[in-house]
């Protein structure tokens, strides 16, 4: 079954249409589609596929994850339904990897540069009586590294930390009519400390003579309601939810504050109204959730909290980047629970909506990530800040989404540990996501050459095997005290940049165990390998124990949730099948720590 959730959770409509599901398709290997007109109706493509997966994958139908297609072509027919009839028609595309063109019934609509970040086009236009024809054509050139590909190989297949690229459409494509006057999209900005949240609506159309009415609600229980005349197409207020004292004194007393383990969510109901008309209606939803920094600690609704990560990846083995089903999501996030751990740093993803939309439910942190590029060159740096910035406006909302991280290992930008131009984009960066969105923390640069910075994430593999109890002892002494830990060069760099020091930011070991275990997978890539479960269990143990009992760490992100690939460092199998039981790793996250905070 082809997936047909609704796609965008923070913002829903009654009536949407998903063109997930079978496609024509084929590869443009001489680059002559948009010659020949490939385009035009009534032009077949040899192929099948399943989107909203891609040809690489086994779930599309094809599965030639060996073979090179850099440019590639698909069609689809639809019908829209009768009562859309005289309704704007948005055509909305999740996510294509990486440029694509759109035409509509042999008409050019318009085009799109970004493998992770959605776009949308209003195709009223160029609707046909009757059946309509959607043709796309999609690049994604292989060994262009100024391209923001983050973990997919820019190589055929995959190697070492490296994984099977994924070329096209790879998170859904789905249609909604909207009326001439609507609701384009809307900012929660939740104040913990005054019980209240900025609301900004943004109108698109006609919204002369509107008024915008806002219903919240927490678990059917109507907070307030609010109606806001139009006086410009964009929309502004701060609401009040409760007695400001209750969250002064006591915010667990109100029952709505968001956590891991209280995931309050506010429902918000917006009715766009001309005179007693409903002209639009949508749905949505926010948690109020502060995270800060103080003294040293990572601060939750201003109560110290250790963070317990788990880093993921976001691979499946029958479908790459693209989830096999919603449910695969939910999944994920229950298992890694399961196990003890509050949450996860998406690595080298922009994670599809439905994954936050999970995560603001079932309760668990998320660190956001864009993928990364692999040369630093003025491409690299245009390409990289775009879909940074669709990012954070599509994923804003999400209460779940704690951190963000711009950088990882130095990535994109190799010599910033001493060259100052690549500081300056690190630091842009840095910048450029605090002025968008001042409600969340910033990682500078996660594992090491970090500049400007919330957090002090540091990277440390060195644990060592069993056999080797010299190199534990120093893992230890290099997690332990805040000048050893300051000390260290991981993997050769130094901790911060040349010009930048530690400033009393929060320490976390934000990559850490990564050790390979998988019986049937005997030369799989880890940084150190066990043999049984007892001896994975053991090897674990000694590496969080180790965290857990240093006094300068609040926080740690293990290596990683799940097999990927070649890659057997994972907690549970590329399937999702534990390699030991659950319990036994939650056991082990739960072990004491100094200080009381875990």
């Amino acid at each position: 079954m082809y997936r047909e959730e609704y796609p965008r959770p923070q913002l829903v409509r009654e009536r949407y249409m998903v063109l997930n599901g079978a496609w024509e398709f084929g590869y443009d290997d001489a680059g002559v589609s948009l010659q020949e007109g490939w385009f035009r109706p009534g032009k077949r493509l040899p192929l099948q596929i399943e989107v909203p997966f891609v040809y690489e994958c086994a779930k599309s139908g094809i599965g030639c994850h060996e073979e090179r297609h850099d440019t590639v072509f698909y069609k689809r027919r639809f019908t829209l339904p009768p009562d859309w009839a005289g309704a704007r028609i948005l055509l909305h595309f999740g996510a294509v990897d990486y440029r694509a063109r759109v035409y509509l019934n042999g008409t050019f609509v318009g085009e799109h540069e970004g493998g992770h970040s959605p776009f949308t086009f209003d195709i009223t236009g160029w609707l046909s009586e009757g059946g309509q024809e959607l043709a796309v054509w999609v690049n994604d050139p292989l060994e262009d590294k100024s391209i923001p590909r983050g973990k997919q190989y820019w190589k055929v297949g995959e190697e070492s930390i490296w994984y099977t690229r994924s070329t096209g459409i790879w998170q859904p494509v789905w249609l909604e009519p909207v009326p001439d006057a609507c609701i384009g999209a809307v900012r929660f900005t939740p104040d913990v400390d005054a019980g209240r949240v900025g609301v900004r609506v943004r109108l698109e159309g006609d919204w002369q003579d509107t008024a915008l009415k806002l219903r919240f609600s927490l678990r059917g229980e109507t907070l307030l309601e609010e109606t806001l005349r139009a006086t410009g197409d964009c929309l502004e207020t701060a609401c009040s939810l409760v007695r400001n004292a209750v969250f002064r004194h006591d915010p667990c007393d109100a029952g709505l504050l968001w956590s891991p383990e209280t995931p309050n969510l506010v429902d918000v109901d917006m009715q766009l109204l001309r005179g007693d008309t409903v002209v639009d209606r949508v749905t949505s939803y926010f948690g109020m959730r502060k995270i800060h920094t103080e003294n040293g600690l990572v601060m939750l609704n201003n109560q110290p909290y250790y963070m317990k990560l788990v880093l993921d990846q976001g691979y499946w083995p029958e479908s790459l980047l693209t989830a096999p089903d919603d449910e695969a999501f939910r999944t994920d996030i229950e298992m890694s629970k399961r196990m003890g751990f509050n949450g996860c740093r998406k690595h080298q993803k922009a994670e599809d909506p439905r994954f936050l939309y999970w995560a603001d439910r079932l309760g668990y942190m998320v660190w956001g990530e864009m993928a990364a590029a692999y040369i630093f060159d003025e491409s690299a740096v245009a390409r990289t800040t775009r879909e940074w910035l669709q990012i954070v406006e599509r994923d804003y909302n999400h209460p779940s989404l704690c951190v963000w991280v711009p950088m990882n290992e130095s990535w994109g930008a190799p010599l910033i540990a001493r060259d100052p131009q690549q500081q300056a984009y690190g630091l842009a960066l840095y910048h450029l996501l605090k002025s968008l969105d001042a409600t969340r923390l910033v990682v500078g640069n996660d594992g090491w050459d970090l500049t400007r910075t919330d957090l002090c994430a540091v990277h440390n593999y060195n644990h060592g095997g069993m056999d080797e109890p010299d190199k534990y002892a120093r893992f230890c002494r290099a997690v332990g005290e805040k000048k050893d830990i300051l000390q260290e060069v991981p993997a050769g760099h130094p901790l911060y940049a040349r010009g930048f020091a530690h400033s009393g930011e929060p320490i976390l070991l934000t990559e850490c165990g990564g050790i390979a275990f998988d019986a049937g997978h005997p030369d799989g890539w880890g940084y150190t390998r066990a043999a049984s479960p007892e001896e994975f269990l053991e090897q674990y143990r000694r590496v969080i124990s180790a965290i857990l009992a240093s006094p300068s760490v609040v926080g740690f992100c293990y290596t990683q949730l799940t097999d990927v690939e070649q890659e057997v460092n994972g907690l549970l199998r590329y399937d999702r099948t534990p390699k030991c039981p659950p319990e036994a790793i939650r056991k082990i996250n739960s072990l004491y720590r100094s200080g009381g905070i875990a």
